[in-house]
């Protein structure tokens, strides 16, 4: 007979919850800071644009092994928390080692290692919010929005301070947030008490085999190249968007303005993600977020005046937020709980690793020559992603969720 833990009581589902919400929050602040702020950074350095491209690409690349194995590794530990520890301790090191560099190598070796630890921390994070859901019957959306929050509070805040005291600051406004983010993980709740789950299950290990037997599926991988293309036509816009913009004769604080736009939309999006799904549907939802990726990177390929950026970013929230909600309600629903981690490792991998990694290198070739019109070519990565999230659809996923979770099974 199967014996369960104690009921969790309305205070452990909120402490739960909240937990992981200033973890989500600390550690979208790192990248509200890193992805608009360190090219800045970087460019005053004195690194040109291949070089930059690089050192922005290579962690996705890495990634790809690296996120599956310290996953793997952490559900062996048997305590995300651990691993959390470690990672936001390694990147609030290097982010402190950047700021002594002047020189390509050094950069991009402390770059490296404060990308993988930032960028592996979110898959972990993710899924000790999925055994919220699971087990607590919380809402996914309503804490992953509080990093959404926290994105647009350090875009605000990190354009001012760069208009205030220059590109210097950039680097030190990234150390400050992963100095919060080693809080936030050091304030997580430890599994068995969040979970409330059978011990069997909360120890349960992910093994190579729930990855073989993913990466047979031919549904899953129409999945990632779905949602893996989708996300890479962002590439050009998170290495170059505010540097472009810059040469446009943007202020660094209206550029803060334009990425808190986008982020906006995502949070209305987050909190009421469970409700529309349940009306929209998952893999429709990655199917809006490709065709409007189209449109808005065909006219982002045209140099627009601010008062048509300013619509056009309200579109972020429909290219990254409906696309990721869309996967990870799929993975949710549509994936085994045993290889629930697994695939959110490999979503991760995949998605900012290969396909983004790639379109990142793509754009800094083509945009030392080509500028702006490098948007276009992102609009070509989102037209494959189209057509792979058509391809997805065409499988009626909201009927095949009733086969047990057994969807993505090779």
């Amino acid at each position: 007979m199967e014996v369960r833990g104690p009921t969790p009581l309305p205070g452990d589902r909120r402490s739960f919850a909240v937990r992981v919400s200033l973890l989500f929050a600390a550690v979208c602040t790192s990248a509200g800071t890193y992805l608009p702020y360190l090219p800045v950074w970087l460019d005053w350095v004195g690194l040109n644009a291949r070089e930059i491209a690089v050192i922005v690409a290579l962690p996705m690349v890495v990634r790809v092994v690296a996120t599956p194995a310290i996953a793997f590794a952490a559900d062996r530990i048997g305590d995300h928390r651990r691993v959390l520890y470690l990672l936001a301790w390694g990147a609030l090191a290097a982010a402190l080692a950047l700021g002594q560099c002047g020189s390509f190598w050094p950069i991009l070796a402390l770059s490296l290692l404060f990308a993988i630890g930032h960028s592996t921390m979110m898959p972990l994070t993710e899924t000790v919010a999925m055994g919220g859901v699971r087990a607590l019957g919380l809402d996914y959306g309503r804490m992953r929005l509080w990093g959404s929050v926290s994105f647009i509070a350090a875009s605000f805040g990190g354009g001012w301070a760069l208009d205030r005291f220059g590109p210097p600051a950039a680097i030190w406004l990234l150390a400050a947030a992963a100095f919060l983010t080693t809080l936030a993980a050091h304030g997580l709740p430890r599994p068995a008490a969040a979970a409330g789950q059978p011990a069997a299950i909360a120890r349960r290990r992910i093994g190579l085999a729930d990855a073989v037997a993913l990466m047979r599926s031919r549904l899953f991988l129409t999945f990632l190249l779905a949602v893996g293309t989708v996300q890479a036509a962002h590439a050009a816009f998170y290495t170059f968007g505010t540097l472009h913009w810059a040469a446009q004769g943007l202020s660094k604080g209206w550029s803060g303005t334009l990425w808190a736009i986008g982020v906006t939309v995502e949070i209305g999006l987050m909190a009421f993600s469970g409700a529309v799904v349940r009306r929209i549907g998952a893999a429709e939802l990655i199917v809006i977020g490709a065709a409007v990726s189209v449109v808005r990177w065909l006219a982002m390929g045209l140099d627009p005046p601010l008062m048509a950026l300013i619509p056009l970013q309200t579109l972020h929230g429909v290219t990254y937020g409906a696309t990721h909600i869309g996967a990870f309600y799929l993975i949710t629903r549509a994936v085994p709980e045993a290889q629930a981690g697994t695939a959110q490792a490999l979503y991760a991998a995949v998605t900012a690793g290969i396909f983004m990694g790639g379109a990142t290198l793509l754009s800094g070739q083509l945009y030392a020559s080509h500028g702006g019109r490098t948007y276009w070519a992102m609009a070509v990565v989102a037209v494959v992603g189209l057509g792979a999230a058509l391809a997805l659809r065409k499988h009626r996923l909201g009927g095949a969720y009733a086969a047990q979770g057994k969807l993505f099974q090779g």
